[in-house]
């Protein structure tokens, strides 16, 4: 077979190294560029200027005849690249949108390059061993007390909490979710598609679920139940009382999910680990390396204290995973997820682990944690803004004190227009705030100084 030119790799090739060298040269340049042309936190002039340039770059999709790679390459990272919000700017604070490690990023290039697909062993020889080794380490972080634990790797908290709710829907053939008004909306959508009852929402006036309301709707309603409680919610940071909600679903008979697709990573930490105090006693625990790990999207999993207990998910196609294959020593991989094509994104996760290790993810957590509370000291002592809470994670809401509701987000989609800044928002004890969700261990105290003028100089005199 004729070795293409290296030019052409994207275009029918492989995406060998020789193939690659050159066109990584014309994606970092373009990626440069593009910031620059960008020039800050997000692109200036809001959704029309940004589809405008997006659809003069890209149009015609589908030319007669091709550019070629190079062009390709140049011209459309460019225009992704200005019209993108760029995580690893401080000014860029709105979502659980992390600014991933460079490593990361190298490592999921390699999967890009190799492309296993962890659907059948023959497929990703060397990736499925790793999946699992890898795995079962997470999930023993989780669990170190369970039997046999394992994690399978998912595309975020959603995937995770899906999975989770179907596992016990499985064991018990239907099954009741009870969750806090602040649990993530994934839950909702998964008991729909799930086919279970509408959850049950109890109250969270302080902002995690209200034990007294649990331990009633406990005693209420008929079992079988599960109650999702979450550790990190997406409007505050806050993490739901794990140890007295264990308690309650033990002493009720029912089981525990835990959303830790936030919070999950302060297990890393010595100083910040006990905020999860209680995790281990759930049945199953989502976890999202994307958000306080640092990694590409997507880097999700649920974790469980004994493998067995994702044996529901097992099912055969033999041109996959025949059961004569199984018996001579072929692993099975269909039983790792609801998917069947799948990326090996645990690499990029087992190099990020092995580079920085325990020590290192503990730093980043524990700046990335330090920031927040910065920035809440300097909000305390603000004479035009107010905080709404100390942080409990890294989600720090505030406003200005002379705003309404409505020049509050006037605020927010200002800076979004001007390019300035991105924050989020969210509604606490019935007023809307900003929300600053701080991800980026780099931040400085300059970097959060200049966020807070540039909302005191958008508000209204």
């Amino acid at each position: 077979m004729s070795t293409p030119p290296p030019g052409l790799a994207l275009a029918g090739g492989t995406a060998g190294p020789d193939a690659l060298r050159p066109l990584l040269a014309i994606v970092l340049a373009a990626l440069t560029d593009g910031a620059a042309a960008r020039g800050g936190p997000i692109p200036r002039g809001g959704p029309e200027a940004v589809a405008s340039r997006v659809r003069e770059a890209v149009e015609p999709v589908l030319p007669d005849h091709g550019t070629g790679a190079e062009e390709a390459l140049r011209t459309l990272v460019r225009t992704v690249a200005h019209g993108a919000a760029d995580p690893a700017d401080p000014l860029c604070a709105a979502h659980l949108h992390t600014p991933p490690l460079a490593l990361a990023v190298a490592a999921d290039l390699a999967a890009s390059a190799l492309n296993p697909s962890l659907d059948s062993w023959d497929q990703a020889p060397a990736a499925s061993e790793l999946e699992a080794t890898v795995g079962r380490t997470l999930a023993a972080e989780v669990f170190p007390h369970g039997r046999d634990p394992d994690a399978l790797v998912t595309t975020g908290g959603t995937e995770s909490n899906q999975l989770g709710l179907l596992l016990a829907r499985e064991r018990h053939g239907t099954v009741q979710v009870i969750c806090g008004s602040a649990a993530h909306h994934s839950l909702h959508r998964a008991a729909w598609l799930l086919g279970l009852p509408e959850p049950v929402t109890v109250p969270s006036p302080a902002g995690v679920l209200d034990l007294a309301a649990l331990d009633e709707a406990l005693t209420e309603l008929p079992g079988p139940r599960i109650v999702a409680a979450t550790a990190g919610t997406t409007d505050t940071g806050r993490i739901d009382p794990l140890p007295e909600i264990a308690d309650l679903c033990h002493r009720h008979g029912a089981e525990l999910h835990v959303d830790a697709a936030y919070g999950g990573p302060m297990l890393f930490s010595e100083r910040h680990r006990t905020k999860l105090n209680g995790l281990d006693r759930a049945h199953s625990v989502t976890l999202d390396l994307h958000k306080l790990g640092w990694q590409p999207v997507a880097a999700g999993l649920l974790a469980v204290p004994n493998g067995a207990l994702l044996a529901p998910l097992a099912v055969r196609a033999d041109y996959l995973n025949a059961d004569d294959d199984t018996e001579a020593g072929l692993p099975d991989l269909l039983g790792r997820s609801l998917r069947t094509t799948r990326r090996p994104d645990i690499l990029k996760v087992a190099v990020t682990l092995r580079a920085l290790g325990r020590s290192g993810l503990a730093a980043l957590v524990d700046r990335t944690c330090a920031a927040a509370q910065h920035l809440a000291d300097l909000l305390e002592k603000h004479q035009s803004l107010e905080l709404y809470e100390r942080p409990t994670l890294t989600t720090v809401l505030f406003r200005p004190y002379v705003a309404t509701d409505e020049e509050t987000a006037d605020i927010r989609r200002t800076l979004l227009a001007e390019g300035r800044a991105v924050l989020g928002r969210a509604r606490a004890d019935g007023r809307l705030w900003l929300k600053a969700t701080l991800l980026n261990p780099h931040a400085t105290q300059g970097d959060l100084e200049a966020l807070l003028e540039l909302v005191e100089g958008s508000t209204p005199r």
